[in-house]
Protein backbone atom coordinates (compact mmCIF):
# COMPACT_ATOMS: atom_id res chain seq x y z
CA UNK A 1 0.00 0.00 0.00
CA UNK A 2 1.35 3.42 -0.98
CA UNK A 3 1.34 6.32 1.44
CA UNK A 4 1.04 9.91 0.19
CA UNK A 5 3.81 12.26 1.25
CA UNK A 6 3.72 16.00 0.72
CA UNK A 7 6.12 18.89 0.39
CA UNK A 8 5.21 22.55 0.80
CA UNK A 9 7.20 25.17 -1.07
CA UNK A 10 6.70 28.77 0.05
CA UNK A 11 7.72 31.77 -2.04
CA UNK A 12 9.47 33.45 0.88
CA UNK A 13 9.59 36.91 -0.68
CA UNK A 14 5.83 36.95 -1.39
CA UNK A 15 4.72 35.55 1.98
CA UNK A 16 3.29 38.18 4.36
CA UNK A 17 3.24 35.89 7.39
CA UNK A 18 -0.53 36.10 7.79
CA UNK A 19 -0.47 32.71 9.62
CA UNK A 20 -3.56 31.31 7.83
CA UNK A 21 -1.61 28.35 6.45
CA UNK A 22 -0.19 27.55 9.89
CA UNK A 23 -3.64 27.58 11.48
CA UNK A 24 -5.20 25.49 8.68
CA UNK A 25 -2.62 22.69 8.64
CA UNK A 26 -4.14 19.58 10.28
CA UNK A 27 -0.72 17.95 10.77
CA UNK A 28 1.09 20.90 12.42
CA UNK A 29 3.62 21.01 9.58
CA UNK A 30 3.98 24.76 9.11
CA UNK A 31 5.20 27.61 11.31
CA UNK A 32 6.32 31.19 10.90
CA UNK A 33 10.09 31.54 10.70
CA UNK A 34 11.93 33.66 13.28
CA UNK A 35 13.81 35.39 10.47
CA UNK A 36 12.09 37.87 8.16
CA UNK A 37 12.07 38.23 4.38
CA UNK A 38 13.29 41.36 2.56
CA UNK A 39 9.90 43.00 3.15
CA UNK A 40 10.13 42.49 6.92
CA UNK A 41 7.60 39.66 7.26
CA UNK A 42 8.05 36.40 9.17
CA UNK A 43 7.45 33.82 6.43
CA UNK A 44 6.01 30.30 6.58
CA UNK A 45 8.22 27.23 6.45
CA UNK A 46 7.94 23.49 7.02
CA UNK A 47 8.90 22.91 10.66
CA UNK A 48 7.75 19.25 10.54
CA UNK A 49 8.24 18.17 6.90
CA UNK A 50 7.96 14.46 7.76
CA UNK A 51 4.33 14.99 8.84
CA UNK A 52 3.10 16.57 5.60
CA UNK A 53 0.41 14.57 3.82
CA UNK A 54 0.06 16.95 0.87
CA UNK A 55 -3.54 17.85 1.76
CA UNK A 56 -3.15 21.33 0.13
CA UNK A 57 -5.16 23.13 2.85
CA UNK A 58 -2.34 25.64 3.23
CA UNK A 59 -2.26 26.50 -0.48
CA UNK A 60 -6.03 26.85 -0.67
CA UNK A 61 -6.25 29.41 2.16
CA UNK A 62 -3.18 31.45 1.17
CA UNK A 63 -4.43 34.90 0.09
CA UNK A 64 -1.19 35.63 -1.77
CA UNK A 65 -0.92 32.27 -3.60
CA UNK A 66 2.69 31.90 -2.52
CA UNK A 67 2.37 28.21 -1.55
CA UNK A 68 2.83 25.23 -3.84
CA UNK A 69 2.22 21.70 -2.58
CA UNK A 70 3.78 18.63 -4.16
CA UNK A 71 2.60 15.08 -3.50
CA UNK A 72 4.32 11.77 -4.06
CA UNK A 73 3.32 8.22 -3.34
CA UNK A 74 5.76 6.42 -1.09
CA UNK A 75 5.79 2.70 -0.56
CA UNK A 76 5.06 1.87 3.06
Amino acid sequence: MAKVKGAVVVDVEVCKGCDLCVQTCPEDVLALHREVNSRGYHYSFMKNPESCTGCTNCAVVCPDTCITVYRAKVRA
